[in-house]
């Protein structure tokens, strides 16, 4: 099979632990891009975060941000975009304030989220190492719900992030008998992610691939998260890093090195170098 695009999931797959970029990581990608392989990032980050990992990449493609909710190259002209309706916001919002919970409303050009108190070390670790560049607006207020009232907003995605596992559960549980217009996605015990209806990476990834007439089966994705297991199902060839879920992995056509140990590098150099230039494959009539 020749493969034409190259997706590829942020946090957990492209960066290490530390949240860096390795030097060869750079290198597998500007060799895959060589080779006349398109290569999109699929990520739940916002799109400023997604585009600065991109630039430090030097691609300039179409990225897939917000878990499939925004698709661009350039901030101010997407291709695609979903959000959540301002007063289904703030009705979520109401809701949630009930619960001991940290709310962000994540838009493609700022962050907006309430004060919080919790004492879980891994929402702090995950809010503020979430890879925003610093000219990314996140601003933190004492009531949420009072704020989008006076200043409405309509994000593409909301994450919130839990003390208690009880409280999650009883959340999700309200939003999904109370709202038809949007999707949870529960990334683990204290996570949930909330998007519009129909939004996700797979969905996002499969817009993308047909605005560049793309199939599915000349798509190759390499993923870590529960999030990205839809992609992983349906491209043509699915990787998962060492460092996913086993659920994941079972999924996956192929399963790499962690992240840790440059998966990404190793899956791209160990099968792309089979794979003659797109361009070449063009001039040989081998590819349409």
């Amino acid at each position: 099979m020749i493969y034409k695009l190259l997706a590829i999931n942020i946090d957990g797959t492209l960066l290490q632990s530390n949240g860096r970029l390795h030097k060869s990581t750079k290198e597998a990608i500007e060799y895959v891009q060589q080779k006349g392989i398109y290569v999109t990032l699929v990520t739940s980050r916002s799109f400023p975060s997604a585009k600065k990992v991109a630039k430090a990449l030097k691609l300039g493609s179409l990225i897939v941000a917000h878990s499939g909710a925004y698709i661009a190259s350039s901030r101010d002209k997407p291709i695609f975009v979903r959000r959540i309706a301002e007063d289904i916001t703030y009705e979520i919002v109401r809701l949630l304030e009930g619960f001991s919970c940290q709310i962000r409303l994540v838009h493609e050009k700022f962050a907006l989220a309430n004060k919080s108190r919790l004492n879980n070390n891994m929402l702090a670790k995950t809010v503020f190492s979430s890879g925003d560049p610093i000219f990314y607006s996140q601003q933190f207020v004492d009531s949420l719900s009072d704020t989008i009232l006076d200043d409405p907003v309509n994000p593409p995605k909301i994450e919130v992030y839990f003390e208690d596992e009880t409280d999650l559960q009883d959340a999700k549980a309200a939003m999904k008998g109370m709202f038809t217009e949007i999707d949870i996605l529960q990334l683990n015990n204290l996570r949930m992610d909330i998007l519009p209806a129909g939004v996700s990476k797979l969905n996002g990834l499969l817009y993308l691939a047909d605005h560049l007439e793309i199939a599915r089966s000349e798509m190759v994705v390499i993923g870590d998260g529960i999030d990205d297991l839809g992609m992983i199902e349906s491209a043509g060839l699915g990787v998962a890093m060492g460092n996913a879920p086993a659920e994941v992995k079972k999924a996956a056509d192929w399963v790499t090195r962690p992240n840790n140990q440059h998966g990404v590098t190793y899956m791209v150099k160990e099968h792309f170098r089979k794979q003659q230039p797109i361009e070449f494959l063009r001039k040989m009539n081998l590819l349409k």
